[in-house]
């Protein structure tokens, strides 16, 4: 009777170990999984403040540049997207205005000016620079009194007296 008292007690124990190692099990794997849960969570936030951020700070922008034909449509084009911070640049031969898209925290209108006109196109704000004009292809040098369309700025009339 001794003996079957003692191997009771000790099955007893045996129980308790597993079932308190089980319940450890257990608990540790339910802590690992909410601490995932809650980093993918954060993680999916952050992307998502980014992204909107992004949006915000994007900036349309037009501005006239003296050119002539679709050679020019190129250079203007990439010198624009040459800048860091521009994703878009469209520019029309025809109107002699480049449309651009940039995000502000990168960069400005008149980097994106400066950088047209180092590849040697005029624009509103910055004169092309004359060596760079001077490479370029005969039917894309421009006269220089060609008219460009303005940007969205209306006339205030400061300048002169009517």
């Amino acid at each position: 009777m001794n003996f079957s008292k003692i191997n009771q007690e000790h099955k007893n124990k045996n129980v308790m170990d597993v079932s308190k190692k089980v319940i450890l099990s257990v608990a540790v794997i339910a802590a690992i999984s909410l601490t995932s849960c809650k980093n993918e969570t954060k993680k999916e936030t952050e992307s998502t403040t980014t992204e909107m951020s992004k949006e915000m700070a994007m900036t349309e922008l037009s501005f006239g540049v003296r050119g002539n034909c679709g050679m020019c449509k190129k250079t203007i084009e990439k010198a624009a997207k040459s800048v860091e911070g521009v994703s878009e640049a469209n520019w029309d031969v025809d109107k002699k205005k480049i449309d651009v898209s940039f995000d502000d925290t990168k960069t400005d209108a008149m980097a994106i000016h400066t950088a047209i006109a180092e590849s040697g196109y005029d624009t509103e704000k910055v004169s092309g620079d004359e060596e760079a004009y001077k490479n370029l292809a005969s039917c894309c040098q421009y006269d220089h009194e060609m008219k460009m369309n303005r940007s969205e700025e209306k006339d205030n009339h400061s300048n002169h007296d009517h």
